[in-house]
């Protein structure tokens, strides 16, 4: 008898570690249902310094989870500030015909808002490198005062009273808890995955266009004077220079000097990527040219002997910009822009939190 009662006992119990075993295993699957998307490599470029997605794979749900955050004011102390507010598609996901980004209160920045895309290849972030990786990059501009003027708790505090937001962090992480980590993980894969390829520069490259005339020109004169700080197929080194622009007397900021505390990196600034720049203007850390055309002039009539600490680039080879060249440049820097990406839905602003999901390229 005793034997008997024993091995129902063992049944029971295995029965119920079954049962719990099923849950375990049917929340194992509904996630492993999502679709994870690995990052795309366009041919013929590198592969990334390393992997921004490594611990945090892109899925449709994170991905939509990180499109919504990036367009909500949510985010910001007042709700009038998202991360769009700054990083705009239309404008390459810069701030288009603003010198300062505007935060709450239509407070100033300090710099010009950088373009937002192709960010796996980037080592550090933001104009001075001071921060190196893409899911701690938002915490800045939200708690910045003059940006998004908020605290972190406060945003969780807001994104788990809304019941929308409780049903994405569900979809996409396996349960309701919403923290810091999860925030800045959904919108990493957003932001992660905005990505520049397709511009008539890459058309030619992959043989499907032809530049003109003029824009082959252009694209001569810039393998032969730029291509050592904007290297293709980026457009940039992802490096600091100082490229002799004197100091803005209003915001006193001397670059990556601010980071590193070295006098020879004072007024040093990241290399931006010139892909869009045709749609990204004003130009610089702190937006001081408004056009190409004002670039050109700064290289042209730069003083390579009398500055200090400027690039040794720079200083070793003047720049020499006849008319001619300024047309054939900029007619070769339009072709790096990319209508493809600016007017992709799957990055723009949702609508009725509809998605629109990423493809596999």
């Amino acid at each position: 008898m005793i034997k008997r009662i024993t091995i129902l006992v063992f049944c029971a119990s295995m029965f119920f570690v079954l049962i719990i075993d099923a849950c375990k295993s049917s929340k194992v699957s509904s996630l492993q249902k999502q679709h994870t998307i690995g990052l795309y490599i366009p041919k013929g470029w590198p592969k990334p310094t390393f992997d921004i997605f490594e611990n945090n794979p892109v899925t449709e749900e994170g991905f939509q989870l990180g499109r919504k955050l990036f367009y909500d004011g949510i985010l910001s102390r007042d709700g009038s500030t998202a991360c769009a507010t700054c990083h705009q598609q239309f404008a390459g996901f810069s701030s288009f015909d603003h010198n300062l980004s505007h935060g709450i209160n239509n407070s100033l920045t300090t710099r010009n808002a950088p373009v937002l895309f192709n960010l796996a290849w980037m080592r550090e972030l933001h104009w001075d490198g001071g921060i190196n990786h893409i899911e701690v990059q938002p915490i800045a501009p939200i708690t910045a005062e003059n940006e998004m003027g908020e605290t972190l708790e406060n945003v969780l505090y807001k994104l788990r009273r809304d019941k929308v937001y409780v049903d994405l962090f569900s979809k996409t992480f396996g349960d309701t808890i919403i923290n810091t980590q999860r925030v800045l993980k959904a919108l990493a894969q957003f932001t992660g995955s905005i990505q520049s390829y397709n511009s008539k520069y890459d058309k030619v490259k992959n043989g499907e266009a032809n530049f003109s005339a003029s824009e082959q020109a252009g694209y001569e004169f810039f393998k032969s004077n730029c291509n050592t700080c904007h290297k293709e197929p980026l457009f940039t080194d992802n490096a600091f220079h100082n490229i002799g622009l004197p100091i803005n007397n209003s915001l006193k900021d001397y670059g990556q000097m601010k980071i590193t505390n070295k006098p020879e990196d004072s007024l040093k600034f990241k290399t931006p990527s010139l892909r869009n720049i045709a749609l990204s203007q004003p130009y610089m850390h702190d937006g001081r040219f408004i056009n190409f055309s004002k670039i050109i002039e700064h290289y042209n009539t730069l003083d390579i002997v009398n500055l200090k600490n400027i690039d040794p680039v720079l200083k070793a080879k003047k720049i020499i910009v006849t008319p001619s060249n300024r047309v054939d440049l900029i007619a070769f820097l339009h072709t790096l822009t990319d209508s493809a990406m600016t007017h992709d839905a799957r990055f723009s602003s949702p609508i009725n939190n509809s998605p629109v999901f990423i493809d596999k390229h």
